[in-house]
């Protein structure tokens, strides 16, 4: 079987490589792969076309079917198109953002080629901007899609295809599933509709967005910061090291900070350029404290209290400060604990937390958020993983209930959401609230190590930890599946010493929620684990949530860890068996 995939995948290289639709550079990029008889990177590039998930399309950079160029991005986009079409909305729009990897902008403008192919006006941005707002850009201009040309922060040499919807948020059913079967549906990429960028600008099809729009947005988030007077009052009192690690980020966070007063604000030099090469990293992710080592040695050449660090298309927010001396890197679960918690206490001081308030959190994310929300009358809504399904409840929620008070959504892998006018994850307003945030501490006298274990001391102690398990190309995905298949026929009533109580597969659709390849364990004690393969990158994530109730705080963080680490030891070894 595996010689005649790689047959297949031959042909169709050849079939590329002969094909005068394609641009010369792409075919010899093609044809030098068959001359030097590399069947593995054949076959990696042509098994399959490249994979339209519900949020859209990622991968390496390069030619052929299962590659992000211009071709799939030609075919994604022309996929969006018919989907858009479908709605026989008059005057159909669609906007475009695009961040600072490699053939970002080139991409933006290729799918905007296509959309005033098909008749469709294609708004896009002057200049790189961030997730945030271009989901902001479809609600202003009240435009039936939208499109961000990015991989988030995967490695340099990948890029993507993500797609939102009306509402701003990422595309949901029936539209999602009806656009991966457009795309599916496209065998000829000579068939796909486009014109010249020029000729798209000429006729009006293609308009750029400017300055209006970004100050819009800026405008918007100023006037949802929860106090807006402690910051212009004592902003030049918190001293910040910022760096958007050569992403989208730089413009927009820099003035959203200056916007609320925060003036000792320090950029980190190397990595203040956007650049899609990321030079000064192995990977863009703010989530890995490598990506933030630069920024940490300019926060102890200053002083400063706090650095933040955002990805390329600037939707995630990484956060370290220096505790006793020594460097503490915030998970994004206490971000988000920390953040959701100011935002309910300075709403309740102030008397603007409404009784019909609510928040969103994703499955695997801190149950704390639960019992924070309990304790303040604030009902929290649990999606699956990702913003798509958080924003998609928000949407719903704001259709049949108008009236309920949106106050914070987030999920573990460091997005957060503090307002309404967009409906992502938003690193631009994340790094201003967590500002004003660690302001408000600081003139306590608290760090935000000490201020997290002051809400511990109050609402109980959890501890999370995130397991990620990279496995690519082919023979990757079939190792992952392998993994979620040993799991999902776990006999035993114990995992690593811990009793089962129950198993959740979300595969089944179930608690109303769409089917998921997720699996979750709910343990005797209390704690759980859950795993899921990632819908974006070639890995498997597994999710740790451990409770201890007995002993002191300090008791309780030893247990916990030594719980942790026991299951890690465990769930290593059945990975590596799989």
């Amino acid at each position: 079987m595996e010689n005649l995939n790689a047959n297949s995948s031959l042909l169709r290289a050849k079939a590329w490589a002969a094909n005068p639709l394609f641009d010369a550079d792409s075919r010899k990029e093609i044809q030098a792969l068959i001359d030097k008889e590399d069947l593995k990177e054949i076959d990696e590039r042509f098994y399959k076309d490249l994979e339209f998930g519900t949020g859209g399309i990622r991968s390496i950079l390069g030619a052929g079917i299962n590659r992000i160029n211009t071709y799939t991005i030609r075919k994604a986009t022309q996929a969006l198109c018919t989907e858009v079409l479908a709605q026989k909305i008059p005057n159909s729009s669609i906007c475009i953002s695009y961040d600072s990897r490699r053939m970002s902008f080139e991409f933006a403008k290729t799918a905007a080629e296509v959309m005033a192919g098909n008749g469709i006006k294609a708004y896009i941005y002057e200049r790189l901007n961030p997730v945030a707002m271009l989901s902001f850009a479809v609600r202003l201009k009240k435009a039936q899609a939208g499109v961000m040309i990015t991989a988030s922060h995967n490695p340099p040499e990948y890029n993507g295809y993500k797609v939102f919807w009306s509402d701003g948020a990422q595309v949901t059913p029936p539209n999602d599933q009806n656009i991966i079967n457009h795309y599916y549906a496209i065998n000829d990429f000579g068939t796909i509709k486009h014109i010249s960028f020029d000729e798209g600008v000429s006729k009006g099809l293609v308009e750029w967005m400017g300055q209006n729009v970004e100050d819009a947005y800026h405008e918007a988030i100023l006037s949802t910061a929860p106090n807006l007077k402690l910051c212009r009052e004592n902003g030049e009192r918190l001293k910040i090291v910022y760096t958007p690690i050569h992403g989208a980020g730089l413009v927009p966070c820099t003035r959203a900070l200056h916007d609320l007063g925060f003036s000792d604000l320090h950029v980190v030099p190397e990595q203040a350029k956007p650049d899609g090469n990321f030079p000064t990293v192995k990977s863009p992710n703010p989530e890995n404290p490598s990506a933030l080592k630069l920024a940490v040695e300019l926060m102890e050449k200053l002083g400063a209290d706090i650095v933040m660090g955002s990805d390329p298309d600037t939707d995630r927010l990484g956060v370290a400060i220096k505790h006793k001396g020594e460097t503490v890197y915030l998970t994004g679960n206490q971000i988000g604990v920390l953040k959701l918690h100011y935002v309910l206490s300075t709403l309740k001081e102030q008397g603007k937390l409404s009784t019909n308030a609510y928040a969103v959190k994703s499955i695997v994310t801190t149950s704390l958020l639960d019992v924070i929300c309990e304790k303040f009358g604030v009902t929290i809504y649990n999606t699956l993983t990702g913003f798509k399904w958080i924003c998609g409840k928000m949407n719903e929620i704001e259709k049949k209930e108008p009236t309920k008070q949106f106050v914070f959504a987030t999920e573990e892998s460091f997005g957060y959401l503090s307002h309404s006018y967009a409906r992502d994850k938003d690193g631009v307003s994340s790094v201003s609230l967590m500002a004003e945030v660690a302001l408000s501490y600081k003139l306590k006298g608290l760090d935000l190590v000490e201020a997290l274990d002051k809400i511990y001391e109050e609402f109980g102690f959890t501890n999370e930890t995130l397991l990620s398990l990279d496995y690519f190309g082919k023979e990757g995905q079939e190792k992952i599946s392998r993994i979620m298949t040993n799991f999902r026929n776990i006999k035993d009533k114990e995992l690593a010493g811990n009793t089962i109580l129950k198993v959740k597969d979300y595969s089944q659709g179930i608690e109303g929620l769409p089917k998921s390849n997720v699996l979750g364990f709910f343990f005797e004690n209390g704690d759980q684990f859950y795993l899921r393969p990632s819908g974006t990158e070639p890995k498997i994530k597994f999710y740790f949530m451990i409770q201890e109730k007995s002993g002191t705080l300090a008791e309780k963080k030893k247990n916990a860890q030594a719980k942790t680490d026991k299951l890690l030891a465990y769930i290593k070894g059945e990975a590596e068996r799989a």
